[in-house]
């Protein structure tokens, strides 16, 4: 129970995070670019690096809590993007499927899911 505390926990600063980050681009660089997805991905995908760096097994705590919580609320990109680097460097051709796949059926179900919402 208490590793899902840490996940709701980091999770609710993650999206919170995220939104601010979303209305301060939007604020500064305007809508017509998704430069607050940008800049959460990308800065995302860092924390997760150093995090992925750092964070050992025996701190099992702090990875939920600010892995998959905070970061996982503030961008999963940074989740994909740490797998695709770990097949990388063990798989790299399973690394390839697993990005076009990742990327092709995301959008084409995204696209999808709209065509059946407008429905």
């Amino acid at each position: 129970m208490m590793q899902v505390l840490l996940v709701a926990a980091g999770g609710a600063i993650g999206a919170v995070a995220r939104y601010g980050v979303g209305v301060g681009a939007a604020g500064l660089f305007g809508l017509a670019f998704p430069w607050g997805t940008l800049i959460v991905n990308v800065v995302g995908c860092l924390a997760m690096g150093v995090l992925a760096a750092r964070v050992g097994p025996e701190q099992e705590s702090l990875r939920l809590a600010l892995g998959v919580g905070v970061l996982g609320g503030f961008t999963t990109f940074s989740a994909f993007s740490l797998e695709t680097v770990r097949l990388m460097q063990h798989q790299p051709g399973l690394s390839a499927i697993y990005v076009l796949a990742s990327v092709l059926l995301s959008v084409g179900a995204c696209w999808a899911g709209l065509s059946l919402g407008r429905v």
